[in-house]
């Protein structure tokens, strides 16, 4: 519906060029929403991902450029950097009592100062445009024969694993899918994908780094689904007290979650420096916190634990940045966008506690 009051308003905003440019632009954020996902699963908030993650595109600058350290070297320090910041609030939430929400509030503040320390008094530090962190947003694929390769490969593995899962589900005797909704969802996806995928390939063709967002989307949303430990993740969002009777390693399942957040919000900064060719402060001014947790909410992800998918943060940035592109191509104000982005968001969290209401009224939640 978004895309199309844009499109009566604007007909460039359909444009294989406007979609392409989007379809970059989410990516950063979307990484950061993937892991805010994780940590809201379990019913808790992370306030520290927009400072990881300038401090990660800072962390990386400095190295590489000042300090001559190899990209490849200074990429994996930045991302271990995030991962072991995450770490240390997961473990001082879990082990000493501290609430998720002050922890990270802590985090939010030491880690963009250590940020603006490293970039020094110009705020900003400049990398080369054919290194390989440039290279993550510049990098597309034209070639037909690999673009709509890639979205048949998709679609069948889809429509295999659903038969796997169908096939595993009936002999346990659970619940499975109809042949015919298989199927259906299959046909769908197709269309999705090999539609995108021709919009795409009238610009410059199918971006590596929307393929990287939703390479790690996938990876999530089986490791959430489909591994013990992911399911202790979705337990402990529904109660720590029950998962903790049911044999769930709280502690661990928390710090971990927060490594993840950690680990993401540092990959995603790394993406936001990519598209600007340099690392700047901008990741840690606080807008990118505000989109990412958004994000993850209007995706459909529960404020209140337990409910919510990795898929959640890719449909909420897609709104999010599709309210902004429209806006752009409008030349209204930032200011009138952010108030649009919050009514927005506002719906969603409210329709997040009427679901909620509503499935306790019913003893259901």
């Amino acid at each position: 519906m978004t895309w199309g009051v844009f499109q009566g308003l604007n007909d460039a905003f359909l444009s294989p060029r406007n979609l392409s440019v989007l379809s970059v632009d989410i990516v950063g954020t979307g990484l950061v929403a993937v892991g805010v996902v994780f940590v809201l699963l379990i019913g808790e908030i992370d306030l520290s991902v927009g400072s990881l993650a300038g401090l990660s595109g800072a962390l990386f600058a400095a190295l590489n450029v000042n300090q001559g350290v190899p990209e490849g070297l200074a990429v994996l320090l930045a991302v271990l950097c995030g991962a072991a910041a995450g770490a240390v609030h997961g473990f001082v939430f879990t082990k000493i009592g501290v609430p998720a929400f002050v922890v990270t509030l802590a985090g939010l503040l030491a880690w963009n100062g250590l940020m603006l320390q490293l970039l020094g008094p110009e705020s900003s530090i400049s990398f080369s445009g054919d290194g390989f962190v440039a290279t993550l947003t510049r990098q597309y694929f034209s070639a037909a024969t690999v673009t709509y390769g890639l979205a048949a490969l998709g679609t069948a593995a889809y429509l295999l694993v659903s038969y796997h899962d169908r096939r595993r589900r009936g002999a346990a005797g659970m619940p499975c899918r109809p042949v015919g909704e298989i199927w259906a969802r299959t046909a769908l996806l197709a269309v999705v994908a090999f539609a995108t995928v021709y919009v795409l390939n009238r610009f410059e063709g199918l971006p590596l780094a929307l393929l990287i967002l939703l390479a790690v989307i996938i990876a999530s949303d089986v490791f959430l689904r489909r591994t013990p430990y992911g399911r202790q993740v979705i337990a402990l969002g529904g109660g720590a007290e029950a998962a903790r009777r049911a044999g769930v390693d709280v502690a661990r399942v928390r710090i971990g979650v927060f490594l993840v957040s950690g680990t993401l919000a540092a990959i995603g900064g790394l993406f936001v420096a990519s598209r600007l060719t340099s690392a700047t402060q901008v990741p840690g001014s606080g807008m990118l916190l505000i989109n990412a947790i958004a994000a993850a909410v209007i995706g459909g992800t529960s404020l209140f634990g337990g409910r919510g998918s990795t898929w959640s943060a890719l449909l909420g940035v897609l709104i999010i940045q599709s309210i902004a592109s429209g806006m752009a191509l409008q030349g209204v104000q930032p200011a009138v966008q952010f108030m649009i982005t919050g009514g927005v968001l506002l719906i969603a969290v409210i329709s997040d506690a009427v679901a909620r209401r509503a499935a306790e009224s019913h003893g259901r939640a």
